[in-house]
């Protein structure tokens, strides 16, 4: 009989307001990077211009999704603070939150006009405040909380944030030998990994009607794209589903891009390398990190004929796998490269220890002014 495992064990809440206001102001750094990281990669060739504009958009969602959350909790620990516990993270595994925070967070989005409408306006809400501090001399901290949770709200009223799923769109590329190209993206809050994933796909239409506006089509693709959406799942097992699904759609490449894990001392439990590059770096407060960015790519190399039927036959896509050392069919992937995104403190010492295992990862590294710069 096959042990269950606890997915919560490394789970943790953060229960003090200070310390959750570090930790949202830490990621507003990280992601205020990751478009800059993009950038890099679009200079050295390996993201195209549509590829930066499309990671930007879900990075800028997902800095718009931690905005909420910092808003939500913004009275953590305190008395009024308690109605919502407290933010729950990935010590382990991540360090970014948990699934179900997002799940939670979806909900409310459906009831938030509601919840905006029983509330009193944000210029009232201070009115109230400075009265309170002025005439009863005392800290407002019911008013505080109404005032963040109206926050919240809006936050999520005004959309573009980075939910549970994003389904899939599609931006067209032109057409090749009477068939439409398309380049689909997608992307998920994977509820194993507890960290923002990235999926783009291109895609040749051989189908009678644009994709986009086939009524058929397009929605059980969006739904098969955003099932099949997990980072337990190989590149090539999702590509050949779609591919055997869809006889009129042809995936040509697919790639996925993890963004995570987060490493810091001060909420995450590493062990290894990291550890000791954190511990020794001792780097100031915001400074204190380090983000995993590992790219999947798989292409396919050829196309083969398939008998469907009795009269008829279908293309299927034959992908190239990493020829390497076997590993082909263990990654199922034609290749994966690996990146560390982290400030310059924690990249001397790495470079300084050059921990076995590290050589090969990419190195991203941060100034204080902002300024990324690409190390080998």
């Amino acid at each position: 009989m096959t042990e269950k495992v606890d997915l919560t064990r490394d789970h943790a809440g953060i229960t003090d307001d200070l310390a959750a206001r570090r930790y949202f102001a830490k990621f507003e750094r990280i992601t205020g990077h990751l478009a800059r990281v993009a950038a890099e990669m679009e200079n050295e060739g390996s993201l195209s211009k549509t590829d930066v504009g499309i990671i930007a958009d879900y990075v800028q969602r997902i800095a718009n999704t931690f905005r909420s959350l910092s808003y939500k909790y913004l009275l953590t620990g305190r008395d009024t603070g308690t109605f919502f516990g407290s933010l729950e993270i990935d010590r382990h595994e991540s360090g970014f939150p948990v699934f179900p925070e997002l799940m939670r967070m979806a909900n409310d989005a459906q009831q938030a006009e509601r919840h905006l409408d029983g509330m009193p306006s944000k210029t009232a809400l201070k009115d109230q405040m400075i009265g309170q501090i002025v005439g009863d001399l005392t800290i407002p901290t019911k008013l505080q909380f109404a005032l963040s949770q109206r926050l919240y709200y809006e936050a999520m009223a005004a959309g573009e944030l980075f939910w549970p799923t994003n389904d899939a769109q599609a931006i067209w590329q032109g057409n090749s030998e009477e068939r439409r190209a398309y380049l689909l993206h997608w992307a998920v809050y994977d509820s194993q990994q507890n960290i923002p994933t990235i999926y783009l796909m291109d895609v040749e239409d051989s189908g009678d009607t644009a994709l986009p506006k086939d009524q058929r089509r397009w929605p059980l693709a969006q739904a098969h794209l955003t099932a099949q959406a997990s980072g337990g799942l190989k590149l090539l097992t999702i590509a050949q589903g779609f591919d055997r699904d869809f006889d009129d759609l042809h995936p040509k490449r697919l790639r996925r891009l993890h963004v995570g894990p987060m490493y810091s001392s001060a909420f995450t439990r590493q062990t290894g390398p990291i550890r000791e590059v954190l511990e020794e770096a001792q780097s100031p407060m915001g400074e204190d990190w380090t983000l995993a960015w590992t790219h999947e790519e798989l292409v396919s190399e050829r196309v083969e004929l398939e008998k469907k039927g009795w009269f008829s036959s279908v293309e299927r896509e034959i992908f190239k796998l990493d020829p390497f050392s076997g590993r082909g069919a263990e990654t199922g992937a034609t290749r994966i490269s690996r990146s560390m995104i982290l400030p310059e403190r924690p990249y001397q010492v790495m470079a300084e220890k050059n921990p076995p295992g590290f050589a090969g990862v990419r190195k991203f590294v941060v100034s204080p002014s902002g300024r990324v710069v690409s190390a080998r």
